[in-house]
């Protein structure tokens, strides 16, 4: 197992470098060329250019099943569900077979909605208990070391339907 982080305006980096440490697992973080990180010990940086889409090919390439990828991208996301990685969020919400079709859906429906000029809200102001949700269910997906896509997902902020699970915060 592997943890593959889409590092470019990644919250979480420095939670995913701490857990990788106290459990003995390899990271790997993607960025582009246009973001300065650091190597610490334990970990790669991996520098792509800054073109569209770079960064997310870069991980979809390196992804292997039963690898973790961190990213908030549902794109990449879904494609690394197809090659049997799991996917969690920065917020700690796990991607799965059950909820990644209704992201993408609600993803494709607000692009729709700026490209005619509306408006669409953007993400809450980060909060603590986000990571502390994240580093709970990273360190669950590193102990199971489960090679199937978890069944655990979390409601949207402020709530919304279509999400798979009935997991709190």
């Amino acid at each position: 197992m592997e943890i593959l982080v889409d590092a470019d305006a990644c919250p979480v980096r420095d939670i995913v470098y701490e857990e990788t440490r106290k459990h003995g697992i390899h990271v790997t973080m993607v960025v582009s060329m246009a973001h300065n990180i650091y190597t610490l010990e334990g970990m790669d940086v991996v520098r792509v250019d800054s073109s569209f889409q770079a960064v997310d090919i870069a991980i979809v390439n390196r992804a292997a099943s039963g690898d973790i990828i961190v990213t908030s991208d549902f794109g990449l996301a879904s494609l690394v569900l197809g090659k049997g990685a799991i996917a969690i969020s920065p917020s700690g919400r796990i991607y799965s077979e059950r909820n990644i079709d209704i992201l993408l859906e609600k993803r494709h429906a607000s692009a729709r909605q700026r490209r005619g000029g509306g408006r669409v809200k953007g993400p809450k102001a980060r909060k603590r208990i986000d990571d502390d949700v994240f580093r709970k269910n990273l360190v669950r997906l590193i102990e199971e070391g489960s090679r199937a896509t978890p069944t655990l997902s979390l409601p949207p902020r402020g709530g919304g339907e279509g999400w798979g699970g009935n997991a709190t915060r």
